[in-house]
């Protein structure tokens, strides 16, 4: 099921199960604060939210460590020439091993955090890729292609994808960064069209040799794609840019020349086979549009024998899913090409489907229960990813998982498929730039953030950010020079929501309890007021949560806070002026019920702190379980005549500060 659309006015109705999937690190690095910030927390927060609103037992969140690919190879050959010793298997398990406990020191809760290459998730991921390969081999998919790979005349060797650097041949792209088949913006092209490539090996130009692959007919999927953004434009929450990004390549193939280059355009026009042609006299380039792709490629040989310099529009090309490095995934051999190992984006995009039969082998399933999660109508995929893997995860997976059930002879809806639900975020920027690990700008890795913020505090944060709507950059201060800092540190802004104030009211809440009520939540009726409030905020949340909109989460969880902290602050002076303890009273029970709501709403973010308010409150299961989401505190134990609170001590916090910013301070 899709995220359907609903009205300001209706509750979201929720997938009997769902599965969660956060987008793989390559196995090459540790993580850096946009895998964690950008990503993991997203994911995460919503697959703890799923676990309080369907049920922990129909909620899986799985990710992983993406072992194999080029950038691996070549990250390994170069930390060999300094010096390391170790096998490449042992130099991509201790980078798996650091993620999960990264994951772990933020509170990330995958049911699964597996590796494509290793233990019971490596052996599965081999047994899925095969299953898929051959599915979409007998469905008619598959084509056999020759060519043109990259060879260093110098060293000897074909080399991959990530040794070989040039410009990106996209018109308008500007990518840094463009190797042999696809640019660092996720742009796809043929290694033919790479501008100015050079060998990272040899540091010279390389050869271009002809090498038989496997390729799935993704531009044979045009009609059914575009029928499938329609359909997401019309009926889901699916973001506005995430559709925009896809209908980029549901274009018709196209060349851009600059007018400059040609002297006699008619002569060019003769010799291309049909097209379209759009020459708007204000405009430096005239663009020629093509049936199809290899016409598209006809008219480049064309320019290329007329030394024209040109430039190819976004469009679907055949999606490669085998290469020829031995660091991969065997592929099946048919048809006389044998030796072959997948490309790594392909793999990667089955991996989830691999990991979560993992974990319900481990749970003792049968082998096909994990089509009650991935193709069952009552069941909802949701794949966090950043934007720049939109056309892998929103156009190429699609239509893999679509060909799967539907041969190539038959009328491909994807419409009526059941297919996963993308929640793609725009890129949290370091300060105002964008970093990554293989740019100019260097990104603090997220372990070094721990020495400076606690993790509730920058899941918060991150959250707020809005990465939903825009890319955003990420200032903590503690990273700028000391006569830059001015007012508060934004991380600190979002996190001092949970450990001032919300810290402060629980705390208040517990001692005066302690001081005049022997320990127990005074009972009565909870103010109208105040059960409005939280009615509105939880339903305002739940609406946020089902359209991901979690920097909107962030705001509903301020105000609430803020209100019911107002509605202490307001009436415990009076109380305590008149030492009226019928105020007091109703103040605790009003006060109570706002804080076990908070504590409710607050778990999938700030799960420890949320859970320490749990074992205070002294209630069971209940207590975050959305079915009972509007009932108080007393009415979630057993026993409401007998019942008492955990008796909390002076100085105890629910939501701790890290010791170094007392120290700041």
């Amino acid at each position: 099921m899709d995220n359907k659309r609903i009205r300001p006015d209706e509750r979201p109705v929720f997938p009997k199960r769902a599965v969660i999937t956060g987008g793989m690190p390559y196995g090459n690095k540790s993580l850096h604060f946009g895998h964690v910030g950008g990503m993991f927390v997203h994911a995460d927060t919503f697959a703890r939210f799923l676990r309080d609103r369907i049920g922990k037992d129909n909620v899986i969140f799985v990710s992983g460590t993406d072992c194999y690919g080029s950038p691996i190879v070549e990250a390994y050959r170069k930390l060999c020439e300094a010096g390391f010793d170790g096998t490449i298997e042992e130099y991509v398990m201790g980078n798996h091993e650091k993620q999960k406990k990264t994951l772990e020191a933020y509170g990330i809760s995958p049911n699964l955090f597996g590796s494509s290459a290793f233990g019971e998730t490596g052996e599965m991921h081999k047994k899925v890729s095969e299953e898929i390969f051959n599915i979409l081999y007998d469905n008619g998919y598959l084509e056999k292609m020759s060519t043109p790979q990259f060879f260093d005349p110098v060293k000897k060797i074909f080399i991959n994808g990530r040794q070989v650097v040039g410009k990106c041949p996209i018109e308008g792209c500007c990518s840094e960064k463009a190797y042999a088949d696809e640019c660092d913006l996720g742009h796809q092209y043929s290694p033919s069209e790479l501008i100015d490539p050079i060998s990272t090996l040899s540091g010279e130009k390389p050869e271009v040799k002809y090498v038989t692959n496997w390729y799935f007919s993704l531009d044979k999927c045009m009609n059914p794609l575009i029928d499938r953004m329609n359909y997401l434009k019309r009926e889901t929450n699916t973001r506005k840019y995430e559709i925009k990004a896809m209908e980029e390549f549901l274009k018709a193939p196209c060349i851009y020349v600059q007018k400059k280059q040609m002297e006699d355009i008619d002569a060019v026009e003769a010799a291309f086979p049909q097209h379209e042609t759009i020459n708007e006299e204000k405009k430096p380039s005239v663009t020629f549009i093509f049936e199809n792709l290899d016409d598209r490629d006809k008219a480049r040989e064309v320019l290329d024998g007329m030394n024209i310099h040109y430039r190819t529009g976004k469009t679907l090309v055949p999606f490669r899913l085998s290469g020829n490095i031995d660091w991969g995934v065997p592929v099946p051999d048919k048809d006389d090409v044998e030796g072959l190992t997948f490309w790594v984006w392909p793999e990667s995009l089955w991996a989830p489907i691999s990991f979560t039969r993992s974990y319900l082998k481990s749970k003792g399933c049968a082998d096909d229960e994990w089509k009650k999660w991935w193709v069952d109508e009552e069941a909802c995929v949701y794949q966090f990813i950043g934007q720049d893997n939109i056309y892998f995860y929103g156009l190429a997976e699609m239509a893999m998982f679509a060909a799967t059930h539907v041969k190539a002879s038959e009328n491909m809806d994807m419409v009526n498929t059941v297919l996963p639900h993308i929640v793609a975020n725009n890129h949290v920027l370091f300060m105002d730039k964008k970093a990554s690990s293989s740019s100019e700008i260097k990104p603090p890795m997220a372990d070094e953030l721990l020495d400076y913020y606690s993790p509730e505090q920058l899941r918060m944060h991150f959250l707020s950010l809005g990465l939903s709507s825009k890319s955003v950059g990420f200032k903590p201060q503690v990273y700028l020079p000391e006569n830059e800092r001015e007012g508060v540190d934004p991380v600190l802004k979002d996190g001092n929501l949970l450990t001032n104030v919300y810290n402060r009211l629980i705390r208040s809440c517990f001692y005066s309890s302690q001081q005049y009520f022997d320990g127990v939540i005074p009972q009565g009726e909870v103010d109208e007021k105040i059960k409005n409030i939280c009615k509105d905020a939880i339903l305002e949340f739940e609406r946020h949560m089902y359209n991901h909109e979690f920097h909107r989460v962030t705001y509903v969880l301020d105000s609430l806070i803020r209100d019911i902290n107002k509605h202490w602050a307001n009436n415990i002076r009076m109380a305590d002026k008149n030492d009226d303890n019928e105020l007091r009273r109703q103040i605790l029970v009003d006060c109570f019920y706002g804080v076990r709501v908070i504590a409710a709403l607050v778990h999938p973010i700030a799960p420890k702190g949320c859970e320490m308010v749990q074992e205070y409150l002294n209630v069971g299961d209940k207590f975050f379980d959305w079915n009972y989401i509007f009932d108080d505190v007393l009415s979630l134990v057993d026993d409401p005549e007998n019942h008492k609170l955990k008796f909390l001590e002076p100085k105890v916090d629910f939501f701790a500060k890290p010791a170094c910013q007392f120290e700041q301070n």
